[in-house]
């Protein structure tokens, strides 16, 4: 019973912020209350004097995530202010010559490039600092970045660094040999799909482009009017004279990231906070910087921070352990030899619905132990279970993925709804590429 009212809460959810009949914020508080009032009444193995604390350890749980998503956003933003990106976007206007198709193909290039650091934070703020002022200028559909740099982000989110593949490595005691580098075929073949689905779009931005006026677009604007053009404190904000220092600072925020030497929320708070007082040692100016950005700061903070509400809810009221269970059963013990793309297939809705602790800690380890009774190893189901994450960035659970939508300036749930088809592409791909190149045996 608890399963069914979680499965329902989930779908419940989903529809309302896919429909937009509710604010994604307001969905992720008031759905999951609603449904542990009614699994409060129903089961009875908590009361509603047990909700206020599993609320609570939920938004202590991601306080550090929103803390730092915060932070970001605010760094980031004043990198931009004072022109950190503008030799980037002048090379990129340089190379792409106005046309759709490369600015499609070149954000994948960026982003898969950008994406090596394995922090979606990072790759998604300085991506779309680069292409967001092109974007705009030539009147390309802004969800068609989001779209590309998510899916950039899905395939580079299994390097050993990233945080999937260190839970299957450290949950089935496993290290990169046994569970990445098989899965380099896989992830090859899946940033291919990612570009030619960036060229697709860009054939289709090009014909409509083609339809409007023809002075509609400047295709020969210089960087620096484009930039401009997206920028109404271009002037007054840039910060010429301190490029060194701010590429600098830059570069060593995304060492000291990649390193883990300190807490990434302690890091953006320290770094900003060099950053605001070298470029604006003017009070008035810091206010200013700040107040800027904070309205998108405040944005995705509060979308993070109603986040653990629900996964706090979730966790607390044994939905997610009674889901897992309910998935365990239901796999027929005829069906064993398939272990491996069963494995593969469930890894996409339940890294969607919940988070990756639950499923790699909680789920992983009893799918392995199953699949070991059918001769497949520990790697082999662990690898099977990373093929969801091509799907999981696009989970309501996912802060990073709030910060992307947020940056450009799309509703989530239409950021949801136009990207879900093409990540869906992006599974099938990573899917069968790990069965055709072995890397999981599709019969044991």
């Amino acid at each position: 019973m608890l399963s069914l009212i979680a499965y329902a809460m989930v779908a419940t959810f989903m529809t309302l912020i896919m429909t937009k009949r509710m604010a994604a914020m307001v969905a992720l508080v008031i759905i999951p209350i609603v449904f542990a009032l009614f699994a409060s009444a129903v089961v009875g193995n908590f009361g509603l004097a047990d909700l206020g604390p599993m609320m609570l350890d939920g938004v202590k749980e991601l306080a550090p995530t929103g803390v730092m998503l915060i932070f970001a956003i605010l760094y980031f933003g004043l990198m931009i202010d004072v022109g950190l990106f503008d030799p980037m976007v002048a090379a990129i206007v340089k190379i792409v010559h106005g046309d759709p198709v490369r600015i499609l193909v070149g954000t994948a290039i960026l982003a898969l490039t950008v994406s090596l650091d394995g922090d979606g934070t990072t790759t998604y703020m300085i991506t779309t600092a680069a292409m967001l002022p092109l974007y705009r200028h030539m009147k390309l559909d802004v969800r068609m970045l989001a779209c590309i740099v998510v899916m950039s982000g899905a395939v580079m989110n299994v390097l050993p660094w990233g945080g999937p593949t260190a839970r299957v490595m450290g949950t089935l005691r496993l290290d990169a040999a046994d569970v990445f580098v098989p899965l380099i075929p896989a992830m090859a073949a899946t940033a291919a799909w990612v570009i030619f689905v960036a060229y697709r779009f860009g054939c289709k931005e090009r014909d409509r482009l083609a339809l409007l006026p023809a002075d509609a677009i400047d295709e020969n604007a210089s960087a620096q009017e484009i930039i401009a053009e997206s920028d109404s404190d271009y002037l007054e904000t840039r910060r010429p004279k301190l490029f060194v220092f701010n590429l600098v600072l830059t570069l060593g925020l995304l060492v000291s990231l990649i390193s883990g030497a300190f807490p990434s929320a302690v890091l953006f708070i320290v770094f900003f906070a060099i950053a605001l007082s070298v470029n604006f040692p003017n009070l008035e100016q810091q206010r200013q910087r700040v107040s800027d950005h904070a309205g998108n700061a405040l944005s995705v903070a509060g979308l993070v921070f109603a986040a653990g509400i629900f996964t706090g809810i979730l966790s607390g009221t044994k939905m997610v352990d009674a889901m897992s269970a309910s998935v365990i059963a239901a796999i027929p013990e005829a069906w064993g030899p398939y272990m491996g793309p069963i494995t593969g297939a469930i890894s996409a809705p339940f890294t969607f619905f919940i988070s990756n602790d639950a499923f790699y800690f909680g789920m992983l380890p009893i799918l392995a132990e199953a699949g070991s009774h059918y001769g497949l190893t520990a790697a082999e189901i662990g690898r099977a279970s990373l093929i969801g994450q091509q799907i999981h960035l696009l989970s309501p659970l996912v802060p990073s993925s709030y910060l992307l939508a947020g940056f450009v300036g799309v509703d989530f749930g239409e950021f949801q709804r136009f990207t879900l088809k093409w990540a869906c592409g992006s599974f099938l791909v990573f899917f069968a590429a790990t069965f055709l190149f072995g890397i999981v045996p599709f019969v044991s």
